[in-house]
């Protein structure tokens, strides 16, 4: 399932997963949709930690979203996006609308010489 939608607390979480593409948009924003609908909660969270691969349709989505939350005043984030991805939603000027937050990386192991 590329969407699935919990509610936590105040937040509804929207974890997607695998290809964000014109094929699977629809579908992912008719089930985020209809959540928003019938939950209407303070804030939407989509998160992209599962997501191997997007194009401008996810985009799209996340602008879609935002009009969706921001007519009833709610607020719109997205996290755990790829550096790529982090790109691609600020060069698209997504951050004036939504918090953008990239994942976080593991340090990485290995011997430091100073």
């Amino acid at each position: 399932m590329p969407v699935e939608i919990k509610l936590d607390g105040q937040r509804m979480v929207a974890a997607l997963s695998g290809e964000i593409d014109h094929h699977n948009a629809l579908f992912v924003r008719e089930q985020i949709d209809e959540a928003l609908v019938r939950l209407r909660p303070p804030t939407l969270c989509l998160d992209f930690d599962a997501v191997s691969f997007m194009d401008s349709s996810a985009v799209g989505l996340v602008m879609g979203r935002y009009r969706g939350i921001s007519a009833y005043g709610g607020a719109l984030e997205v996290v755990n996006l790829s550096p790529s991805s982090y790109r691609v939603m600020k060069l698209s000027g997504l951050q004036a609308l939504a918090i953008l937050k990239e994942k976080r990386q593991e340090k990485q192991q290995g011997v430091t010489t100073k």
